[in-house]
């Protein structure tokens, strides 16, 4: 088995390479399958034109990555984000794949992102790039393919715009395409804030386990943030992040 490279610091994707190496040295895997796991079963880049407000039109380049649907059809994000690269959806769908297998959930991986910025763009325009996008991969998704949900930039609203995109094309009302989506059109309760807890869970856990001792908590994404936990005290503010803007949370923190 071939030894990883180091990787760079700010690749996602080398980075989840080089654990990857890691996991398979220590569990010994077949050399066949060991190539096979290591890369995505298919990826697919999309250059989408989108008529702007003023009259313009724009290019937007989005992804969608399927990592392995071994377990089950591909589950994973889409993210609406300026910094979106195919390494970083490459990386996250393949963390997808990892995550459902470890906790027993019969899904594969995947991931989906488009380049632009959310917040510099109206309801309209993210709309038209919503549906242009899912037409794009409208013979891609599907429940028993690929099932997209919300991530950085994106929300139940969008998920909704992919749905009933997705079910225009398909010619039927099809809600298993997406999870995230408004409870009022089939969506789960406590799905929103499920990220969140899942973050105070684990901060919970990890002070736990180390005394409740001062620690700095790394923020994933673009760059890093520290904060102070101090015992139990960690409970509260985390709870925060399910009712308050993540700018809020953070300053809380200080």
């Amino acid at each position: 088995m071939p030894q990883a490279p180091m990787p760079e610091e700010m690749n996602v994707y080398q980075n989840a390479e080089a654990r990857f190496e890691v996991a398979a040295e220590k569990l010994g895997l077949e050399q066949g399958l060991y190539r096979y796991l290591k890369y995505p079963s298919k990826e697919i880049t999309l250059y989408i034109p989108i008529g702007m407000d003023n009259g313009t039109l724009e290019v937007f380049t989005g992804y969608r990555v399927l990592h392995s649907t071994v377990r089950g059809p591909g589950k994973g994000g889409i993210r609406f984000a300026p910094d979106v690269s195919i390494d970083e959806v490459r990386a996250l769908a393949t963390w997808m794949t990892w995550k459902c297998a470890v906790v027993n959930i019969p899904f594969g991986g995947a991931k989906g992102g488009v380049i632009c910025d959310p917040r510099k763009m109206s309801r309209g325009e993210l709309e038209r790039l919503t549906r242009r996008y899912t037409a794009e991969l409208s013979n891609w998704l599907g429940p028993e393919k690929d099932v997209p949900a919300p991530d950085v930039g994106t929300n139940e609203q969008t998920m909704a715009w992919v749905m009933d995109t997705y079910a225009m094309h398909l010619g039927q009302a099809t809600t298993a395409v997406v999870t995230g989506k408004p409870i009022e059109l089939g969506g789960s309760r406590g799905r929103k804030e499920a990220t969140g807890r899942g973050v105070m869970i684990c901060c919970d856990k990890a002070l736990a386990k180390t005394g409740n001792q001062e620690r700095r908590l790394p923020r994933c994404g673009s760059g890093l943030w520290k904060c102070r936990l101090y015992g139990r005290g960690l409970d509260a503010k985390s709870r925060l992040q399910n009712h308050r803007p993540r700018r809020y949370w953070r300053r809380s923190l200080q």
